[in-house]
């Protein structure tokens, strides 16, 4: 006997409204009741295509990291700063999509097995990204070479894109994560990560990044 596919009109529908939810009110604060009520179907209906809220996360996170893997590819194009500002700014834009992910990572990480071996993946995925922006920048001359240290540059950039969400909401948790700061906030981590190679740019590269870091602060402050 055939095995039996869910129907992906609904399925795909659930995840949406999911997402939406865990992103607005945190994945600790939304249960599958609210989801079904959200959705105005029945819990019965839920469960049916995914039977526990685990699965609802297991099946974000593979969205996540499929849309992840084709974005890092872009990683190897990079040759200058304006190519990683892009870059570093695209990354930011897909991680403030699935941001409850972020917002809730350890909670999450204690509760889901499954979803602590991938994000394991997920930090081993953007090192490795980070570290061919940095090759090619060497590549485009915007830096003399791969800084000696740059395993450790390269962390302290992972660092910073998984963790500038919390730090944003700390710093303003009423107002952090709502979508009319986005763009400041993103701009703000985007403009964080890559100051981690000030010290190594060549001296035209240097005041392109701080020129692209102004002209986005501008736009924002007129928005």
């Amino acid at each position: 006997m055939a095995e039996k596919k869910k129907p992906r009109r609904t399925a795909e529908r659930i995840l949406e409204v999911t997402l939406e939810l865990f992103n607005r009110f945190g994945e600790p604060n939304v249960s599958t009741t609210v989801i079904s009520a959200e959705l105005r179907i029945s819990p019965g209906n839920l469960y049916y295509h995914y039977p526990a809220k685990d699965e609802l996360i297991n099946a974000l996170v593979d969205r996540y990291r499929r849309a992840l893997s084709e974005l890092l590819g872009a990683a190897e194009q990079v040759r200058n700063v304006e190519d990683a500002w892009l870059f570093v700014h695209m990354l930011f834009e897909l991680i403030w999509n699935y941001r409850f992910l972020y917002r809730d990572l350890n909670d999450l990480l204690s509760k889901n097995r499954r979803l602590e071996t991938h994000f394991q993946a997920v930090l081993r995925d953007k090192a490795r990204a980070v570290q061919q922006l940095l090759d090619g920048l060497a590549l485009g001359q915007a830096m003399p070479s791969a800084p000696l240290e740059s395993a450790t540059v390269s962390n302290a950039m992972v660092v910073v894109l998984t963790y500038w969400l919390s730090y944003e909401y700390v710093r303003d948790p009423r107002h952090a994560l709502e979508p009319e700061t986005a763009a400041a906030a993103l701009n703000r981590g985007a403009f964080h990560v890559l100051s981690l190679l000030l010290p190594y740019l060549e001296p035209a590269a240097r005041e392109h990044l701080m020129a692209l870091a102004g002209a986005y602060r501008d736009n924002a402050a007129t928005d």
